[in-house]
């Protein structure tokens, strides 16, 4: 199909598999960028509020997160995703978060502490850990 609309013919096109298959990339992006999501929120977690077991590996994933967060909604589309599903995802980040530390839920704030802006920039300090 790709072929056919580089070569544009619109014509030949079978819209319905067309259809299905950019609503199964748009459904798998969406879910990169929650996974994403969850995955920064659970280390920043981690390192607020556990900073007598600061890792470095914990820096290493913030970073990787934020920098891949950054190139799937840094702009557009992906980014209102990301804004919408935050406080969902931040629940999600905040179970794991317990669950690896074995810290209770009530560690944590209820709400999310970040704006999508501050986790696609976020910078750990680089004398800790």
């Amino acid at each position: 199909m790709a072929e056919l609309a580089r070569d544009g013919r619109a014509k030949d096109l079978d819209l319905g598999h067309l259809a299905e298959y950019l609503f199964d990339m748009a459904r798998r992006d969406r879910r990169e960028v929650e996974s994403r999501l969850a995955v920064l929120l659970s280390h920043l977690l981690k390192w607020t509020y556990q900073p007598d077991h600061r890792a470095r590996g914990w820096r290493a994933t913030v970073i990787e997160q934020r920098q891949e967060l950054n190139r799937l909604a840094g702009r557009g589309v992906l980014r209102n995703h990301a804004q919408e599903v935050l406080a969902d995802v931040y629940t999600e980040a905040v179970e794991r978060a317990a669950a690896e530390t074995g810290a209770t839920r009530i560690l944590f704030p209820v709400d999310c502490p970040y704006t999508l802006d501050q986790l696609l920039t976020v910078q750990l300090p680089e004398a800790e850990a």
